[in-house]
Parts: C-alpha cells; sequence; structure tokens
C-alpha cells in the first residue's frame, strides 16, 4: 500500500516564488535588482528588475532615453563587481556618459553578432559569468529562440534583457516581464504589458534624463541592417 502523502498548507503553496495570487504581485524567488525609480519597483514583481527570467522592453527607436531608464541598475550590477554584456547594441555606448553612471567599463563587454545575436545571447544567459545582458537583434527573435531564451536564463543570476520593437507586443511570449517604453514630455512613458501576478492598471510616467545629443546614448534605428559575420567581442573602454 502506498503511503498517503501529506497535505500541504495553502500558505506554503503560496509562499512559493512560482505560485502567487491573481490579486498580488509575485514574490520572486531571485533577488532582483533595484531600478532606481521607486514608482516602477513598487509595481515589479520582487520589488526591481528581475534575474533569472527574461525582460522584454518594447521600444520603436533608440535614444529616446531608454538606456537611462536601466543605467542605475547596470551600475549596481558593476559596483557588485558584475560583468556587463551589450549584444548587437544600435550605437555604441557613450563610454564618458556611462562610467559618470557608475558603470566600470573595463567589465563592460560589446558583442557584435550580427545573424548570431540570438545564439551569442543564448550563451550569455546561460554562461553564469555576466551579471547583468542587453540584446538587440538585427534578425529578430522568434518564438523558437524567445523558449530557448528563458530557458537559459531561467535561474541564472543575470538580468536578462532583450530589446524589441513595440510591434511585438501583440505576439505570445515566453518573457515574464513586458514593458513598453516612450517618449513622453518629461521623461518616459511605461506601459507593464505583462507581469506575474494582477495586471497593472494605468501607465507610469518617470523622469528619466533624456540625452542632449545622440552621441551621448544609444540612438538611431533599433534594429538596423547588421551583416553577416562572426561574432566579435570587443571591450568599451
Amino acid at each position: 500500500m502506498s503511503a498517503v502523502a501529506a497535505p500541504v498548507a495553502l500558505a506554503e503553496v503560496l509562499a512559493r516564488g512560482d505560485v502567487w495570487r491573481g490579486d498580488a504581485l509575485a514574490a520572486l524567488p531571485a533577488e532582483a535588482v533595484p531600478s532606481g525609480h521607486p514608482e516602477l519597483d513598487a509595481e515589479l514583481p520582487g520589488g526591481g528588475w528581475p534575474r533569472g527570467n527574461l525582460t522584454e522592453l518594447l521600444v520603436d527607436r533608440a535614444g529616446i532615453g531608454e538606456l537611462s531608464l536601466l543605467l542605475p541598475a547596470l551600475a549596481r550590477l558593476s559596483a557588485d563587481g558584475g560583468r556587463l554584456a551589450l549584444v548587437d547594441p544600435p550605437w555604441l555606448p557613450h563610454a564618458p556618459a556611462w562610467a559618470a553612471a557608475g558603470i566600470d567599463l573595463s567589465r563592460l563587454v560589446v558583442v557584435r553578432a550580427g545573424r548570431d545575436a540570438p545564439w551569442c545571447t543564448e550563451q550569455l544567459f546561460a554562461s553564469g559569468g555576466f551579471a547583468g545582458v542587453l540584446a538587440w537583434s538585427a534578425a529578430g527573435f522568434d518564438a523558437r529562440v524567445l523558449r530557448r531564451l528563458q530557458v537559459a536564463a531561467e535561474g541564472r543570476p543575470v538580468f536578462a534583457c532583450l530589446w524589441r520593437s513595440t510591434a511585438a507586443a501583440a505576439a505570445p511570449s515566453p518573457a515574464p516581464l513586458r514593458v513598453a517604453v516612450a517618449a513622453d514630455a518629461t521623461g518616459l512613458a511605461l506601459r507593464l504589458l505583462k507581469r506575474r501576478g494582477r495586471p497593472a492598471s494605468r501607465p507610469l510616467h518617470l523622469s528619466v534624463p533624456r540625452p542632449a545629443r545622440p552621441k551621448h546614448a544609444l540612438a538611431g534605428p533599433l534594429f538596423p541592417a547588421a551583416p553577416a559575420r562572426s561574432p566579435v567581442l570587443a571591450v568599451v573602454a
């Protein structure tokens, strides 16, 4: 006769990071990275950008101050000794501005991957050697790639972030967090399209510094054409 499993209290089930009430935000098991924007942290499960799960930021064009949204979190990861990687950014970051934001440039890697961007991103997520990985792709991220990237990031101590076009908002995605980013009169307007827990009831408006000149931030078309070539690593300094 097989033993009957002891009943599990509902409180124990709800304490798990992968289970949450429909009217509450999830409590993520991995430590979240504070965004540097308290009003945004209040809306993010775990109180910050998640580690060990895929995050999608959807924006139509670069240069609206979207990287300023992430700089406080990236600076925190850098201050803790973490390495950061940018995969196929549309433009190189302005090194003095990133250094002034608190990022150790000697631990920042830029990967020029071209058509291999999805593969390179997957390897960086799964390597365990990077605290933060931000990826763009001229080839795009299809459903199969997105599933592989979520699996690669899951449970890893990495802030895994993909930049995609807002045109992808209507398509399903395995990413537990999806945020649409747009410029407004005072900074950035954010719409939380998907999160673990109750849906967001309203957009957020953040007073984020906007770049005065394109060369001081990532700027230009979000998904520029990229030549087919082997991946190249470059350290921004």
